[in-house]
C-alpha cells in the first residue's frame, strides 16, 4: 500500500454529522485516543472514508459496468470500453483507497481496545470499527478476489516499510470478515439514540454476514441471517419497506426505517458533507449545471413490466419498431426553433405507455417528455426531457452533456436545490443505502431459491412488488407463473434489476452469478432512437481486476490476477 496522509475526522455528532477535518499528522496519540469523546470522533472518521469517490462515493457507478447502465470518464468509462490496465486510475485509486479505509479501522481498533473508558462503550465502539473493516475488505475482494489482509496490529506510522505480505486466498480474506462481523454482531446494539442515528447496527451487521454467505453461495447461513433482520427472530429490528419507493432516493424517505446501513450525507450552507450525485447523475438542467457521467441504458428502460406483470414489447405500440430506427425517430424526436415546437411526437401516446409500466420506471428514470425539477437562471424550473437536437436548459428542457438522446436518472437526483439544503453540486445531502431492507429481502428470496425453497423465494420477492403496486408472482396472470428453480432466478435477476437500479449492485451481481461477460461482451450501447453510442470491451480477465502495478513493484510478493501477468 502507498503511504498517504489520513485524514482523522473529528465529529460532533448531531441529527446527522458534522464533520470537520484534520490532517492526521497534527493528530498525536499522546493527545488524542484519550476520552469517550475522542473515541466517537475517531469512529466517525472510519465512517467518513465511505465518502472518499473511490471508496464507496460513487458505488451507484458500478451499474455503469452491467447492461442497465453506462457511462464514461469518472462513471468508469476506461472499464467499460475494455481498455484498462493495471495502472488505470479507477483500478489504483480503488485499491488505495479501500486500504486507506481498512488503515483507519485499524488505527481506531488498535487504539480504542487500550483507552479506558466503559466497556460497554468500547464494545460497541470496537464493533463499530469491524463493521467497517469488513465492509472495506468485502468490496477489496469483490474487486481484486485475494488481497493482504492487515489487521489492527499493524501501525501505518511505524510499518510503512513492512508491508510486504503476500495475498491471502478468497477463503481466508471471507474468514477474516466473517470474523469481524461476528463480533460485530455480537456488540453492536439493535439501534441508537436519535442523534446518533446512522452509527452501525446489529441488524447492518447481520446483514452484510448473510451477504457474504451469499456470495460464497453458503445458502442456509445466508437464510439463517437474512430471517433473523426480515423476522426479527432474535432481536427487534423493526425494519419495514416504506410506502413510498420513490421517496426513498429523496429527503422524504431516506432515512425510513427501510435503510438498514446508510452513507450519512449533510448539506446547507457551511455543511459540504454530501455525495456528488448532481454532479454525477444530474444533467445540465440540474442544480450546477452538471455532468450525468452515469446513465441508465435503454436495456434497463425496456426491462420494466407493464402494470398487469406482462413482458413489454414496443413492436406491441409501434409496429417494427425494434428493428426499424426510423420507426423509433417518428415515434420520439421532437424539432424546434429557439425552443419553440415545429414537430411533436405523439406525446400523450407515450405517456400512457410509460405510465402503464412497472412504477419504479418512473421513480427510477426520467422518461421522454416527462418532466423533473431542474434549476436554472438560479431558481427553480420544471424541466422536460425532449428528444430532439439543440435542446438546451434555457428553453426548459433537459439538456444531456454528451448530446445523447436517452433516459437519465431520477434516482438521487436533487429537485432544484432541495430547498436551500443543496449548495454544492458536489454535495447532495440524500443518504445513500449499503443496505436497505428490500435487498436483504431479495436476496431472501434467491437463498431460498437456491436451497430449494422457491415457494418461500416466492413470498419475498411478492412483497417487494406489493410495495409499488406490481402484481404477484403466481398471481394468476399466466405472465407471472414461476414453474421452478430456473425460472425463478430468472425472475429474480430481473426484479434485483427493477428495485435496485441506479445502486451499484448490479455489476457486483452479474460477477457472482456468472453472468457478466454474457451480458455485456461487445454489446453496442443504443440510444432510445437506435443510434450507436459506446461499445463495451468485456473480455473474461476483467471479471476480476488486475492488482495494481505500482502495489507489485513495492511488494514482489504480490502475484497478479490470471490474464492479467
Amino acid at each position: 500500500m502507498k503511504k498517504v496522509w489520513i485524514l482523522l475526522v473529528m465529529a460532533v455528532v448531531s441529527s446527522c454529522y458534522e464533520l470537520d477535518t484534520q490532517p492526521y499528522d497534527k493528530v498525536s496519540a499522546g493527545t488524542f485516543w484519550k476520552t469517550e469523546a475522542h473515541a466517537l470522533q475517531g469512529i466517525m472518521g472510519v465512517y467518513a472514508d465511505m465518502k472518499n469517490l473511490n471508496t464507496l462515493g460513487l458505488y451507484n457507478m458500478y451499474d455503469n459496468l452491467s447492461e442497465i447502465a453506462m457511462g464514461y470518464d469518472i462513471g468508469l468509462g476506461d472499464i467499460i470500453n475494455g481498455a484498462f490496465t493495471n495502472r488505470t486510475a479507477n483500478v489504483v485509486d480503488r485499491w488505495k483507497s479501500l486500504y486507506d479505509g481498512v488503515q483507519r479501522s485499524n488505527t481506531a481498533i488498535r487504539n480504542i481496545s487500550g483507552m479506558d473508558i466503559p466497556e460497554e462503550s468500547k464494545k460497541v465502539f470496537l464493533g463499530e470499527a469491524r463493521f467497517m473493516r469488513a465492509l472495506y475488505y468485502f468490496n477489496l475482494m469483490n474487486l481484486f478476489g485475494g488481497v493482504p489482509i492487515y489487521d489492527e496490529s499493524t501501525d501505518l506510522n511505524v510499518d510503512f516499510n513492512k508491508l510486504l505480505k503476500p495475498r491471502n486466498s478468497e477463503q481466508e480474506v471471507r474468514d477474516f470478515i466473517l470474523a469481524d462481523l461476528n463480533a460485530a454482531a455480537g456488540s453492536l446494539p439493535v439501534s441508537y439514540p436519535t442523534e446518533h442515528y446512522g452509527r452501525a447496527t446489529k441488524g447492518a451487521a447481520v446483514s452484510l454476514r448473510g451477504k457474504v454467505y451469499l456470495y460464497n453461495k453458503e445458502w442456509d447461513k445466508a437464510i439463517a441471517d437474512f430471517e433473523d433482520v426480515v423476522y426479527n427472530k432474535t432481536s427487534a429490528y423493526g425494519y419495514q419497506l416504506y410506502n413510498d419507493y420513490g421517496d426513498l432516493f429523496k429527503l422524504a424517505g431516506h432515512r425510513s426505517s427501510e435503510m438498514i446501513f446508510a452513507i450519512q450525507n449533510k448539506g446547507g450552507v457551511g455543511f459540504p458533507y454530501g455525495m456528488p450525485f448532481a454532479f454525477y447523475l444530474g444533467t445540465r438542467s440540474t442544480f450546477g449545471s452538471d455532468w450525468n457521467n452515469g446513465l441508465p441504458t435503454t436495456t434497463l428502460a425496456d426491462m420494466y413490466e407493464n402494470k398487469d406483470g406482462t413482458r413489454f414489447n414496443w413492436d406491441t405500440h409501434y409496429p417494427n419498431f425494434n428493428a426499424d430506427n426510423n420507426v423509433k425517430k417518428a415515434a420520439f424526436i421532437a424539432t424546434h426553433t429557439n425552443g419553440k415546437f415545429n414537430t411533436v411526437p405523439d406525446t400523450a401516446k407515450l405517456g400512457k405507455i410509460y405510465n402503464n409500466r412497472d412504477p419504479r420506471m418512473t421513480e427510477t428514470l426520467v422518461v421522454p417528455y416527462s418532466f423533473q425539477l431542474g434549476w436554472n437562471a438560479n431558481a427553480p424550473r420544471q424541466m422536460q426531457l425532449v428528444l430532439a437536437t439543440g435542446v438546451n436548459e434555457n428553453f426548459g428542457q433537459i439538456r444531456n452533456n454528451r448530446g445523447w438522446m436517452t433516459y437519465v436518472w431520477r434516482k438521487f437526483v436533487p429537485e432544484a436545490d432541495l430547498g436551500g439544503l443543496l449548495t454544492a453540486r458536489e454535495h447532495t445531502p440524500i443518504n445513500f443505502p449499503v443496505i436497505r431492507l428490500a435487498d436483504v429481502m431479495l436476496m431472501l428470496a434467491e437463498a431460498y431459491n437456491e436451497a430449494g425453497q422457491t415457494d418461500k423465494a416466492i413470498l419475498e420477492v411478492n412483497k417487494v412488488r406489493a410495495r409499488v403496486g406490481m402484481p404477484g408472482l403466481n398471481s394468476g396472470n399466466p405472465a407471472l407463473a414461476v414453474t421452478g428453480k430456473a425460472a425463478m432466478s430468472e425472475r429474480l435477476s430481473r426484479e434485483r434489476a427493477f428495485e435496485l437500479a441506479g445502486e451499484g449492485h448490479r455489476y457486483f451481481d452479474l460477477k457472482r452469478w456468472g453472468t457478466l461477460v454474457e451480458k455485456t461482451k461487445g454489446v453496442i450501447e443504443k440510444s432510445i432512437v437506435g443510434d450507436n453510442l459506446l461499445t463495451r470491451g468485456v473480455q473474461d480477465r476483467h471479471v476480476i481486476w488486475p492488482i495494481p502495478g505500482q502495489e507489485i513493484e513495492v511488494n514482489p510478493s504480490l502475484k497478479q490476477n490470471p490474464g492479467w501477468e
